[in-house]
């Protein structure tokens, strides 16, 4: 039987592991690590470095060393959250044909996908050695809240790895199943999980087995990335002051700051004040400047309380879906490296009453829950398990008026498929547009545009009298299909909702080809 892997594509680090017997096991990559940070770099001479050997060009070389790329997967270069990593990334950002963010490296464009696939090969890499064998599939988590762009996206990536994707699950849902799965517990669970570039609640009721998910939230755009940019700007703005020099203008220095930041903030998880000292950041007329300051862990949550506070109504709306008090739930898992932060353990506590489970590491469950995923739909899983997702958003198409109609709510469980009839709105009217959207805004145009396909060859009749059937089906994966008929002539017309933007197949087989021919 081939062998199979789970992978925790992170924002800051990536993770796999595979079942060992009943256990999940984490694999170490190349250099004896369980983790490996989700960085590419490209050298002067051509050479792409990924992971550890990457993140040591950071400084040296920040122009061409990408990282938190899936921060940018699936996203539009003029979208508000590109536009906020274009004032601190580094590296250089650029718009395709098609308006999606690319990666502009030595004026080559490259794409997020294509960035996030270069990871993924090499934790395949280090999977094949691991094993002593190939490695053709794989069970990748994402962000509970990834839309279907970003979905989608991520299997592109997978495929131009060299992987098939067996499921795309959730993050939280994967941590869940690790933990579930180890103590077989039956118990109502949230699972807060906050990496590196991502924020996610989701509730869970685990009972004999089957895995339900309740209801999930979250912000696509909140994590760990955003706590280090605090300090950062902190640092920067206190230089300013006292040199009369803005260090956002200089990529070296602003790499060794931001190197800075996040090493302090992970000290201050286990100290009360971190020492930042940067020799050398600059040059002026007077001479070199340095930082030389101290970090404490006051300071810290005054900087970045606000992003901890906007994590709680995301918590109400997700128990409020779920028609449950703070209460009901047994048992707390966080997840993601993010929340060994003491203000988010204590902030968690405070609002359920209840303390966090101490005994999970949150750089490494959810890995170990894609691979017991994996290891199910392979059928080498013996215990009964069962999971039961939802789709975070509602989904639904435009109809008059710019009106939202819902056809499938969020937080319905996956997989699903709901039929909804319409009609038309002009007399002998042989042609509809089917809209596909995706959001909670009763407008139309405030949601997320997914596809736009026609249905055509309507038998003529006065407007209101023709029924035309619009399903939407959504697999395992939370990936759509959108089909519409009319109820009379029997004509039919479906799409597999892929990004209006994104790649297609062939730009996927190209950047295949051309990965081939590299050294």
């Amino acid at each position: 039987m081939s062998r199979v892997i789970g992978i925790d594509l992170g924002t800051t680090f990536s993770c796999i592991a595979h079942l060992e017997g009943e256990k999940p096991v984490v694999i170490r990559n190349l250099e004896g690590q369980a983790t490996t940070p989700s960085v590419v770099s490209f050298t002067s001479s051509g050479e792409r470095l990924v992971g550890n050997l990457a993140l040591r060009q950071a400084i040296t070389n920040p122009e061409k060393t990408v990282f938190a790329v899936k921060r940018l997967i699936g996203r539009k270069f003029d979208s508000s959250e590109v536009l906020a990593a274009r004032s601190k990334m580094p590296y250089q950002l650029g718009a395709a044909p098609n308006g999606d963010v690319v990666v502009v490296v030595d004026g080559h464009e490259i794409t997020p996908q294509e960035v996030s696939g270069m990871i993924l090969g090499y934790l395949k890499q280090c999977a094949e050695a691991f094993f002593g064998e190939p490695v053709k599939e794989a069970v990748i988590t994402v962000p509970a809240h990834f839309n279907d762009h970003q979905r989608q996206a991520t299997k592109d990536a997978a495929k131009i790895a060299g992987l098939e994707v067996l499921r795309v699950i959730n993050e939280p849902t994967a941590a869940s199943l690790a933990y579930g799965l180890d103590v077989r517990a039956n118990a109502i669970v949230a699972v807060f999980d906050m990496g590196g570039g991502t924020f996610d609640i989701t509730i869970l009721e685990i009972q004999d087995g089957v895995f339900h998910v309740l209801a999930t939230n979250g912000d696509s755009y909140l994590g760990g990335e955003d706590f280090d940019n605090r300090i950062v700007e902190w640092l920067i703005d206190d230089f300013k002051k006292e040199h009369g020099v803005d260090l956002f203008q200089d990529k070296l220095a602003l790499q060794r700051i931001k190197e800075a930041a996040e090493r302090s903030k992970r000290d201050l998880s286990f100290t009360l004040e971190s020492d930042i000292n940067l020799p050398f950041i600059c040059s002026s007329g007077v001479g070199s400047n340095h930082i030389n300051t101290k970090l404490t862990r006051r300071r810290l949550e005054e900087l970045t309380g606000d992003l901890v506070k906007n994590t709680i109504p995301l918590i109400e709306q997700a128990l409020g879906d779920a028609h449950l008090e703070p209460k009901a739930i047994q048992e707390i898992l966080l997840v993601g490296g993010q929340t060994r932060m003491p203000l988010i353990r204590t902030t968690i506590a405070d609002f359920f009453r209840r303390q966090a489970r101490e005994d999970i590491n949150p750089d490494e469950i959810v890995a170990m829950g894609a691979a017991v995923q994996s290891a199910i739909l392979k059928g080498q899983q013996t215990e009964l398990v069962l999971l039961l997702d939802v789709t975070p958003f509602s989904l639904g198409i435009e109809t008059e008026d710019d009106t939202f109609q819902r056809i499938i709510e969020r937080n319905t469980t996956i997989p699903t498929r709901k039929t909804m009839p319409f009609t038309t709105v002009e007399n002998d009217q042989v042609r509809v547009t089917v809209h596909v959207l995706q959001g909670e805004y009763l407008q139309a145009s405030k949601n997320k545009s997914l596809a736009r396909f026609d249905l055509v060859g309507i038998q003529p009749a006065p407007a209101g009298i023709p029924q035309i059937d619009v399903t939407f089906e959504i697999d395992a994966d939370g990936l759509l299909r959108v089909s519409a008929s009319d109820v009379v002539t029997r004509m039919n017309q479906e799409v597999q909702v892929r990004p209006s933007a994104g790649l297609s197949k062939g730009e996927i087989d190209a950047i295949i080809e051309k990965n081939r021919m590299l050294p």
